[in-house]
């Protein structure tokens, strides 16, 4: 299903016009981490191939499963990967408050020059949306448009490909903003 150019989930696009996963993709983020780079991707068969540290992984189990991978957490591990599991349903966008967590865990990976990846499926959906809000944390001179492009232009015109996604994105701050407000006024009333 297309809708005013988005499709409705990261797997429906790749699989109706045959194509293969996009690779893996390096998102620069300087000037915030000088060296540092994010990895996007689709459904990884072999990560140990390029010295990865951590990966944040976006798949239910049940996609892990229904694409023959239901082991892949655990071979990651076995591998010495550290995984970071947030299971977000295709085409959707996690709560604010996940989101948050997912990002302070990816900036302390950034952060200890750990080499590191996420993926959902299709790596142009969940994963997009979670490189976009990143991008958005470390410059506030980003727009959510310019943040959308840079994805897009990475990873091909179908990131980004809900409209839940992108309102998300276009979102995020707002929100964050919220969120934190939210969470400073609970610190308060049980510190009283």
């Amino acid at each position: 299903m297309h809708v005013a150019g988005f499709d409705s989930s990261d797997e429906e696009g790749a699989e109706e016009e045959g194509q293969e996963p996009l690779p893996l993709s390096w998102l620069p983020l300087s000037p915030a981490y000088s060296s540092a780079f994010l990895g996007l991707c689709a459904l990884p068969g072999e990560l140990m191939n390029y010295g990865i540290q951590d990966v944040f992984v976006f798949c239910t189990k049940g996609e892990l499963l229904k694409y023959r991978a239901p082991n892949l957490i655990d071979a990651y591990q076995e591998h010495g990967i550290c995984v970071h599991h947030y299971p977000i349903p295709d085409g959707d966008a996690p709560d604010i408050t996940t989101c948050c967590t997912i990002l302070e865990e990816l900036r302390n990976c950034l952060e200890s020059s750990r080499k590191t990846i996420i993926h959902c499926y299709g790596g142009l959906g969940r994963s997009c949306l979670i490189a976009a809000c990143l991008l958005l944390q470390l410059s506030d001179v980003v727009t959510p448009q310019q943040a959308i492009d840079s994805l897009r232009a990475l990873r091909g015109s179908r990131a980004i490909q809900t409209i839940k996604q992108y309102n998300f994105i276009h979102d995020f701050r707002e929100s964050v903003a919220a969120h934190l407000a939210a969470q400073d006024t609970a610190q308060r009333s049980v510190s009283r």
